[in-house]
């Protein structure tokens, strides 16, 4: 069985809940994907850090969740067209507040450098599988351990990919729902899910926060072997209640809020 999170106790229970993972660092005061809201969410408590990443023109990894750098930066610039002497340039922290002005884009590396011991840190691939090699390397680099590190993405073969260059780190498969239609049946189903995870290869799924994850869909994941993790979770009622469907862990916009809510309950 693969060892799940246990940092968080949940109230009542007496037995362990997911940790709290801050959903591109403590974004909601912090300009997101910054060392800035990393450094943020570990000194609030964060039981791990979420971050997007992508491959720039000359072979860097890059911390930035669009394609394009405008939203953040307020210039237009194609992240994969770009050098990173090039990204760098860019002011990537007044669109937050004046106070966040000047903060950099950061590499995989310095990003990798602020997780403590003990905490994990969940790298969400952005781009295709050229970024495997660059980012192994920057992993061996790191000096974390292999459970320190999670792999996620959207792209069912570039995780099979990433599982296949290092086994070593757990990988999940991110996971959208949708409706039916015809039928109003809500896709994909847990038995989907888990015939995808079986043929990449993949730890477990991670997936959007939605009525539809139930105590069966739970049980079906867990009793493969594979984990269920939630986002994005910003209510303390809907993390109490996935909580206790017993999954994983629960990323959050307001990790530290959502922890200090949980402790003020078990208090």
């Amino acid at each position: 069985m693969i060892a799940p999170f246990t940092d968080v106790l949940f109230a009542g229970s007496g037995t362990a809940a997911p940790a709290v993972i801050a959903h591109r660092g403590a974004s909601r005061e912090a300009p997101e994907n910054t060392i800035a809201a990393f450094d943020l969410a570990w000194k609030q408590g964060a039981d791990g850090i979420e971050g997007d990443f992508r491959l720039t023109k000359d072979g860097e990894i890059v911390c930035i969740h669009d394609a394009s750098t405008k939203r953040t930066t307020g210039r237009d610039i194609e992240v994969a067209g770009a050098t990173l002497a090039e990204l760098r340039q860019l002011d990537a922290g007044s669109w937050k507040g004046n106070q966040w002005k000047d903060v950099r884009i950061p590499t995989v590396g310095e990003v990798l450098a602020t997780v403590p011991k003990g905490k994990r840190a969940f790298i969400e691939i952005k781009c295709g599988p050229g970024i495997l090699p660059v980012l192994r390397r920057e992993l061996a680099a790191s000096g974390l351990q292999p459970e320190q590190v999670v792999i996620i993405g959207f792209d069912a073969e570039v995780l099979a990919e990433a599982k296949r260059r290092l086994p070593e780190m757990k990988s999940l498969w991110l996971t959208v729902f949708g409706t039916n239609k015809f039928t109003h049946r809500v896709f994909p189903a847990a038995s989907d899910i888990l015939a995808t995870l079986e043929r990449i290869g993949a730890d477990g799924v991670d997936c959007q926060s939605h009525a539809v994850i139930g105590q069966r869909f739970v049980e079906t994941l867990h009793a493969a072997h594979k984990e269920v993790h939630r986002w994005t979770v910003d209510r303390l009622a809907t993390a109490e209640r996935f909580f206790q469907l017993g999954v994983d862990s629960v990323t959050s916009n307001r990790a530290a809020w959502l922890k200090q809510q949980l402790h003020n309950k078990t208090a």
